[in-house]
């Protein structure tokens, strides 16, 4: 049974950074690409950032690039978004999912707030 489990979001000032993990289980992590999604209160999903299996491919949306970064350790089947220079417009609950697949975790919340 495929499981992912993000941890790691909080409330953080504007400016502020956190880093989110997404500890993966029942599937051969290293070798699919895996991918964030985000969905703020009222809204639909939107993606915000992809890693290819080996960690060397990454893609981000427009609204989150030069902020985020994406990133992976194989080793310990967890993947990783370091938020730096959060914005309100970031507040929403954060999903991992496996690449063309919808996510299955519980998500975890991140608000930007001062």
């Amino acid at each position: 049974e495929v499981q992912l489990v993000e941890s790691g979001g909080g409330l953080v000032q504007p400016g502020g950074s956190l880093r989110l993990s997404c500890a993966a289980s029942g599937f051969t992590f290293r070798r699919l690409d895996m991918t964030w999604v985000r969905q703020a209160p009222g809204k639909g999903p939107e993606w915000v950032s992809s890693i290819s299996p080996g960690g060397s491919t990454t893609y981000y949306a427009d609204s989150v690039k030069g902020r985020f970064t994406i990133s992976r350790d194989n080793a310990k089947n967890t993947l990783y978004l370091q938020m730096n220079s959060l914005k309100p417009e970031d507040t929403a609950v954060y999903y991992c999912a496996i690449q063309g697949h919808a996510a299955t975790g519980q998500g975890t919340q991140v608000t930007v707030s001062s």
